[in-house]
């Protein structure tokens, strides 16, 4: 009690020491599930060769795996979340929350997937197998991996390669976002995607501008 106030003093609590002033660490016993996204797009094409791939990959993963599989028009995988198609805003929200992303050769996907934060590993259609109406995946991915922009898998044991090592260090397969650049690699994809309309629109076949003369009957007289 105090002799003006009659008011009991409140008990202080003990000085913090240095480790309670240290944020909550992670508990390292614990095994953390890793999120691995994959995209193939929305090519009418199947993908199958990729989704072959990774199902066999994940038949022998080590270690938990949370797997969001966007197949397209493939046959769905036997795999738990394998879905066709993820709309604009699902797929944005699993590559936020996905620590490793495979995709397409897409330029529009591998985009979105360096937006938020990731250096995607990127299997392109080969129009030789039937996965896509010209090679543009080809020669994109191609150029993006030789600038470091993405780790191309062209193979299913560089593939699985790549795979082990984002379990093994997830690190290896991020980036840091850049928000201000995010306007101009829009503009070189749209780019990208012009050129490759272009070419696409040369290559259809144009049915011919001329019209046949019906040669005239026999018996008739033919007019000029």
């Amino acid at each position: 009690m105090t002799g003006e106030t009659g008011t009991a003093r409140r008990p202080q609590p003990p000085p913090a020491t240095e480790a309670a002033r240290l944020p909550r660490q992670r508990d390292s016993s614990a095994v953390a599930q890793l999120r691995l996204l994959v995209a193939v797009g929305t090519d009418k094409h199947p993908f199958d060769r990729l989704v072959d791939w990774l199902a066999q990959w994940h038949a022998q993963a080590a270690g938990p795996i949370g797997l969001t599989m966007q197949h397209g028009h493939t046959t769905a995988p036997q795999l738990s979340g394998a879905v066709p198609f993820l709309g604009h805003d699902a797929l944005q929200q699993a590559m936020i929350d996905a620590d490793l992303v495979v995709c397409h050769g897409g330029p529009a996907t591998i985009l979105e997937a360096r937006r938020h934060g990731h250096l995607p590993i990127v299997v392109p259609r080969d129009p030789a197998r039937g996965e896509h109406v010209d090679n543009h995946q080809l020669l994109f991915a191609r150029r993006l991996g030789a600038a470091g922009l993405v780790a191309l898998c062209e193979t299913r044991e560089a593939l699985h390669d790549a795979l082990a090592a984002g379990v093994a260090d997830p690190s290896r397969y991020a980036v840091a976002a850049d928000p201000e650049a995010h306007e101009a690699r829009r503009a070189a994809v749209a780019r990208v995607g012009q050129i490759v309309d272009d070419l696409v629109a040369r290559s259809t076949p144009r049915p011919p501008r001329w019209r046949a003369w019906p040669r005239p009957r026999p018996g008739t007289k033919e007019i000029r």
